[in-house]
């Protein structure tokens, strides 16, 4: 994990200070407020799945350096009712007497603009937050979010939907619904002075988001340097390199070969693949327990992590229309490049004893004697450039005498036409066989 804080400047991010405005003791606990808006869960799904770390080592205290996590969420905690949400109440009152940090999965609808005090979208608990009254009243995510924010240690977007908006807020939406840096607005800062931290994807990398949960306690402990963030509030670490530069699929793309249908292991730029232009590292860090991930398991990339999806990304099968100019370049360049290497692997695929025997010793297939004129040719000023400068191990293998044992089954007089004797059986001839 990569935590550069100079490389945050460089591109015009904010930079977390080296050392945080305050210290959580080793023996002090943080509490993490979990909150769920306008989703579909899946991202509580992606942080229970983390393996590195885990949810568990958080709650177990565990993880060297990192203070004990208590965690509050409404899928995983055991406690419902009053007693669940009471300690949220603590948290927006100023009573909780611990620092916290507050997550935020799923978009945040936009509740408050109803003109019901009873009309809401997403919600949690009733009753009142800032005075319990006992009521029905059901009590809005939004009010949650606004009362909690100001007070915590940071607060974080867990998924594209709370990082930009994500399905819940595209076209034709009734629900108004914005990303959590949207809500509260571009000058939020959290007590200790952080903006919203972004860990986008649909469902997000369950590592992204402990990876970064944990760097950030590291720091806020005083034991590790501060995580660097880009100029959207996303781990840069995580979020530096495109999905194309780390795809397994992606040497296709070099030498123009592309897939035609869904399934095909070849280049997806044409059935739909956003994956040269998207931020994410899905790819290198697998879906869950690092296995997996769209490419991995043969799926275009749809942009699920960008600010923009899904609208600006959709359809999600036509291909992206400078995959036209890209793509068809790299068809014609690709091409030549293919057969290049296809020429430089037959001659990698040859044994410097086959060369000076001319022959292959594979009954695998036929094709695979002596070298045709042009494979010496070509060869020939291969090893040329290969071995300019340097001694020409291929010269001196050329002196090198053929091995007496070679061949030993014919050289002991053992006939290839006939079958082997196995298990006492009578043997019989080939043609007879």
């Amino acid at each position: 994990m990569a935590h550069n804080s100079s490389a945050g400047r460089s591109n015009g991010a904010i930079a977390l200070p080296e050392r945080a405005p305050n210290r959580i003791a080793p023996d002090e606990n943080v509490h993490v407020f979990w909150l769920n808006g306008m989703g579909c869960e899946g991202c509580s799904i992606s942080f229970a799945g983390a393996s590195n770390p885990a949810m568990e080592q958080f709650q177990w205290g565990t993880l060297p350096g990192i203070p004990k996590v208590i965690l509050h969420h409404p899928m995983f905690s055991e406690h419902s009712g009053d007693a669940f949400t009471e300690p949220y109440r603590q948290a927006a009152a100023g009573r909780l007497g611990a620092p916290y940090i507050v997550v935020l999965d799923g978009s945040v609808p936009d509740d408050e603009a109803l003109p019901s005090a009873e009309g809401y979208f997403s919600a949690m608990g009733a009753g009142g937050i800032s005075s319990h009254t006992g009521s029905d009243r059901p009590d809005r995510v939004t009010e949650w979010l606004y009362r909690l924010a100001p007070g915590a240690l940071a607060t974080m977007a867990m998924g594209t939907c709370a990082s930009w908006g994500g399905i819940p807020a595209a076209a034709g939406n009734i629900t108004g619904s914005m990303s959590l840096m949207d809500f509260l607005g571009g000058n939020y800062r959290s007590s200790w002075n952080i903006p919203v931290i972004n860990v986008p994807g649909c469902a997000p990398v369950g590592d992204n988001f402990t990876e970064t949960l944990a760097g950030l306690l590291h720091w806020a402990a005083g034991i590790g340097p501060p995580p660097e963030f880009d100029e959207l509030g996303r781990p840069a670490w995580q979020f530096g390199e495109t999905v194309h530069r780390h795809c397994p699929k992606a040497g296709y793309y070099e030498e123009g070969v592309f897939a035609e249908a869904p399934g095909d292991n070849m280049c997806l730029v044409e059935i739909g693949c956003w994956g040269p232009v998207v931020q994410c590292n899905i790819v290198e860090r697998g879906a869950v327990n690092h296995m997996g991930g769209c490419m991995v398991a043969g799926g275009a990339c749809i942009g699920c992590t960008m600010p923009g999806f899904p609208d600006k990304y959709a359809p999600f099968h036509k291909p992206p229309p400078g995959s036209a100019i890209s793509g068809g370049i790299s068809k014609v360049y690709g091409g030549a490049i293919r057969r290049l290497r296809r020429m430089s692997m037959k001659t990698g695929n040859r044994e410097p004893l086959w060369d000076n025997a001319d022959e292959v010793p594979s009954a695998w297939a036929g094709a695979v004697g002596p070298r045709s004129g042009t494979d010496r040719f070509a060869a020939y000023f291969y090893k040329k450039l290969q071995y300019n400068g340097t001694v020409h191990h291929g010269n001196r293998y050329k002196k090198q005498p053929l091995p007496k044992s070679r061949d030993i089954l014919t050289q002991k007089g053992i006939d290839h036409t006939q079958s082997v004797d196995v298990l006492r059986e009578r043997s019989l001839p080939r043609e007879e066989i």
